[in-house]
């Protein structure tokens, strides 16, 4: 039987600062698709994290189990930072030129429609789905050093280390609210086939028409190589696709793969006296 509760979760005091002209146009080591990408990602999480709370508070009252409900108290505790964090992100970039501000509010509009829309159990469903992509993509973050290359060494890359930390640390907690509540493994499944061709369709989209607003974008060389360099991504090596899809396996649960060891070789590394975020945490 998978444990469920493996890791604590709790709510970190934190704070990123973006000076301006403290980051360079094309951020992510100069890559013009790579930048939009994460820019666009990045303006989704404020709405996408109010989302994931509301989705899980909707069946906070019916937790008994003493452990998940803590866990459900450091998971909103989590979101609403990551919420907070992404929204100066957003401003920064949107003063770059990314049209993080018109993302967001298209987010918002998407899940408020989905809100309406389907149940609160598929919503939680939902969350869980995307609370795996998140998890996924964050442990392949923490655990691939041409992942981590890609950041450089910019308060960007502190952030999103640090996001990913906490995406992993809580990636089970709106899973087991789900499985909890009487969520079935059909719909678990069904949601997860809609939310991953949204998903997708979402990325892809909305990162071509940012491109479409950036003038470097419009050298044929520069952007044919960008695009081609996407093949090699570590974020879309097979591993990280095979992880993406058990989630489909009947019977899956977050922590068939155990991060403990990946969790406790960052915690020093980021949260330690002379860790990267220790000068984060006590602004």
């Amino acid at each position: 039987m998978t444990d469920t509760h493996t890791h604590a979760v709790r709510a970190r005091r934190i704070h990123f600062d973006y000076p301006e002209g403290g980051l360079d146009r094309h951020y992510v080591q100069g890559d013009l698709v790579m930048s939009h990408l994460v820019a666009y990602l990045s303006s989704t999480f404020p709405e996408g994290e109010d989302f994931f709370v509301r989705s899980v508070r909707h069946y906070a009252d019916q937790i008994t189990d003493p452990v998940l409900k803590e866990q459900v108290k450091g998971f909103v505790g989590q979101e609403v930072t990551h919420g907070r964090e992404h929204t100066a992100l957003n401003a920064r970039l949107q003063q770059m030129g990314y049209p993080t501000r018109l993302n967001e509010r298209l987010t918002r509009m998407a899940l408020r429609w989905d809100e309406r829309t389907f149940s609160p159990l598929t919503c939680l469903a939902m969350t869980a789905a995307l609370e795996h992509f998140t998890a996924v993509l964050a442990e392949s973050l923490l655990g691939d050093e041409d992942a981590q290359a890609l950041l450089g060494a910019t308060e960007v890359r502190k952030m999103l280390l640090w996001h990913a930390y906490e995406e992993s640390e809580h990636r089970a907690v709106a899973f087991d609210v789900y499985r909890a509540v009487g969520g079935s493994e059909r719909r678990r499944i069904w949601t997860m086939r809609l939310v991953s061709s949204t998903f997708a369709g979402s990325v892809v989209m909305s990162t071509a028409l940012s491109l479409l607003r950036d003038r470097a974008a419009y050298n044929p060389v520069r952007l044919a190589r960008s695009v081609w360099s996407l093949r090699r991504s570590p974020f879309v090596k097979p591993a990280v696709r095979r992880r993406i899809r058990q989630y489909f396996t009947v019977g899956f649960h977050p922590n068939d793969v155990d991060n403990t060891d990946l969790l406790n070789r960052w915690q020093p590394e980021l949260f330690g006296e002379t860790g990267q975020l220790a000068a984060n945490m006590r602004r």
